[in-house]
């Protein structure tokens, strides 16, 4: 992949992209794919923002099957495509559900696993979009000869589900080399300074600016994409409009190993669900949801969110407290804005919104809300609007071509013996590049 400096960028381009996100990198695929001229800039690394702040699933959302459906559908049938595109970077999590007569409160608890039964039988009908296995239902026995570690007082028995993980960074940077292979141009370490319009409203150019060596450049464009998640609102000062988010601040704990083979799902002391999860050679912990109306840029895990997790995670793992945490790290969602409601209850639905007809400003789309495990979707819905108004005929196939490396899985055993290098290297250089490993 080649690198640029601000100043070999070209001065114009039909569309700039705004964000280098998992959406943002999807949306610059997405375009370079159907001939689309586009910069894509991201003021930090790719993927540093909440993309890389994730739990790292493209998972079905379960908990959403409540309230949003949809959004439950969508995850589930994107993530089936990623599978088939980067299979290098995913791999199976199985999660374990349990269920306690705390206090002695066996009947009740009886009827929570029933209704636990049920709502994941109902979760089984988007199971397949995902390629997953269909939940299955454990006696307490069952429970604990798959996870010792955990309590066996009072415990009434449990549900298997399973999800998948990515490794999101490599997913991003993916998604940036296919774009730019496909004839887009990428930069990283650049940031939105200016977005100029005329007397009608028109986005006419973007300035850019350099972080490190504070050169400036303005370039002309068709679209601006705002693909900034929770800098959306920013994004809207720039564009002389608003843009409101209700941001949630999510933090997870990483553990220097595995502590079980299995994820546990758990409640925090206000009823949240959170969840331990493997994840390689070490265990991940999360996650809060809490308003968040500080400096983006400078976000902090605290100690109290830290000790509410691990308060959580005791419940079915009690040793978690002499485990070791090695860090912590933090995001911020950029949910769709609703009042009246907590946090845990709002919706992970995507609004893409054509600045058009909502402000009278031509040429400025954005993307706000959504979740990691529908990326795909989300940005081939934006590239559509964006070839609808560049009048683009050409459809996406971002759910038929390979990310880079995701064509073929190199055999680990034949490049360790042909490179005398220890299989476990192989392996970890497979994964992270599948066949472009070799």
């Amino acid at each position: 992949m080649e690198i640029i400096l601000l100043s070999k960028t070209k001065d114009h381009y039909d569309v700039i992209i705004v964000g280098g996100g998992v959406n943002g990198v999807g949306i610059a695929r997405d375009c370079a794919l159907r001939g689309i001229d586009c910069l894509l800039v991201e003021k930090n690394d790719f993927s540093a923002g909440t993309s890389c702040a994730s739990s790292g699933m493209i998972h079905g959302g379960p908990r959403y099957l409540l309230g949003d459906v949809d959004v439950t559908r969508l995850s589930c049938l994107d993530s089936g495509f990623i599978q088939k595109i980067a299979p290098h970077l995913l791999f199976r999590i199985p999660f374990l559900y349990t269920v306690y007569a705390h206090g002695g409160k066996s009947a009740q608890a009886r009827l929570k696993l029933e209704a636990v039964e049920a709502f994941f039988t109902a979760y089984d009908k988007y199971v397949p979009l995902k390629n997953g296995k269909p939940h299955t239902r454990l006696k307490s026995k069952d429970v604990c000869e798959l996870e010792p570690n955990i309590p066996s007082h009072e415990l009434v028995g449990g549900i298997t589900f399973d999800e998948w993980g990515i490794d999101v960074p490599r997913l991003c940077i993916a998604n940036v080399v296919d774009a730019v292979e496909h004839g887009a141009q990428a930069l990283n370490h650049v940031e939105v300074t200016q977005i100029h319009k005329d007397e009608n409203k028109v986005v006419q150019s973007v300035s850019l600016k350099d972080v490190f060596t504070a050169e400036s450049k303005t370039i002309t464009c068709k679209l601006v994409i705002n693909a900034t998640g929770p800098w959306s609102p920013k994004f809207g000062e720039l564009l002389g409009t608003q843009i409101q988010l209700r941001g949630g601040k999510g933090i997870h704990l990483v553990f220097d190993r595995r502590l079980f083979n299995m994820s546990l799902v758990s409640q925090t002391i206000d009823g949240r669900e959170i969840f331990i999860m493997p994840y390689e050679n070490t265990t991940i912990i999360g996650t809060t949801d809490d308003d968040y109306f500080g400096d983006l840029d400078n976000q902090r895990c605290t100690e109290e969110e830290i000790a509410y997790l691990i308060d959580g995670i005791a419940q079915v793992f009690p040793d978690i407290r002499n485990a070791r945490m090695i860090y912590s790290y933090s995001g911020v969602r950029p949910t769709i804005y609703e009042r009246d409601c907590t946090e845990n209850d709002l919706s992970r639905e995507h609004e893409v919104l054509d600045h058009e007809p909502r402000d009278s400003i031509k040429g400025a789309i954005s993307l706000i809300g959504g979740k990691l495990a529908s990326y795909r979707i989300m940005a081939k819905e934006v590239t559509d609007l964006i070839a609808k108004k560049l009048k683009v005929d050409r459809v996406s196939t971002t759910h038929q071509q390979h990310l880079p490396g995701g064509d073929a899985t190199p055999n680990i055993s034949e490049l360790a013996t042909e490179y005398q290098i220890e299989p476990f290297t192989v392996a970890r250089l497979v994964y992270r590049h599948g066949s472009r490993a070799v």
